[in-house]
């Protein structure tokens, strides 16, 4: 009987786990730059003397889809699309270094180039980038930033760092929603990595392929309950015959 339980218990967490997945793909199907996450089931031996014929059912986060997102035309001058497989640089929270695919940069009332929430944009030297007082800001297709102040002549004040990750250490996302590599270790600037300038790129959720997924793990999640129903609907009238029987 414990088998069954085993399997429906482990079964119905699987399910609810991918549907907080697919719910937060969803979530942020109009978000720049995101990656939707991918997840996949696997079959994990319960551990222990006597439970080797019992396995559990585990949902696991197997990375994220790296498809681009369509592009978005803004026209704005410090919006930047990056190309191929290169990332954005910019100072986590936590003071390390990360990368993003949202482009949406602003500059701040102190001068320093920054994303749009908050977070300092890295040139490609590892450090901030400052914008002079009263200039106007633009991004070249090589991430060059130049600022244009009233009556001066145009100037190039710094390039934000443009990386492209190997398939030897992967980025993953992490909780703060940044990506950051496998090993910890930042990645060097890429000089050959370009960017489209006045634009951004979109999400690259698939809504209908997420709302079709929710209702798959919400049926499989149901069909998982019935059975722990079954188990202890059979439970008690095993329970009953041994009663009348004794």
């Amino acid at each position: 009987m414990d088998r069954i339980i085993y399997t429906s218990m482990t079964g119905a967490s699987a399910a609810a786990h991918r549907q907080a997945v697919l719910s937060n793909n969803l979530a942020n199907v109009s978000t720049n730059g995101f990656r939707a996450e991918m997840s996949n089931f696997r079959s994990v031996p319960l551990q222990g003397d006597g439970s080797t014929t019992r396995v559990f059912a585990l949902e696991a986060t197997s990375g994220h889809v790296d498809t681009p997102g369509p592009v978005q035309r803004t026209g704005r001058p410090l919006d930047g699309m990056a190309l191929g497989n290169a990332w954005f640089a910019v100072q986590g929270l936590d003071g390390t270094e990360a990368y993003t695919r949202n482009g949406a940069f602003t500059v701040t009332a102190e001068g320093q180039l920054v994303t749009h929430n908050g977070l300092t944009v890295l040139s490609n030297g590892g450090a901030p980038i400052e914008v002079p007082q009263g200039a106007e800001a633009m991004l070249g297709s090589d991430g060059t930033i130049t600022a244009r102040v009233p009556g001066q002549v145009p100037q190039a004040i710094g390039r934000i760092k443009l990386a492209t990750p190997t398939a030897e250490d992967p980025l993953q996302r992490g909780n703060d929603a940044l990506f950051r590599t496998a090993s910890g270790e930042p990645i060097p600037n890429d000089a050959n990595a370009r960017l489209a300038s006045g634009a951004l790129e979109g999400s690259n959720v698939n809504a209908v392929e997420c709302m079709v997924g929710m209702i798959a793990a919400a049926r499989q999640f149901e069909q998982q309950m019935r059975l722990l129903q079954t188990a202890e609907n059979d439970d008690k009238a095993a329970a009953r015959l041994l009663s009348t029987n004794g």
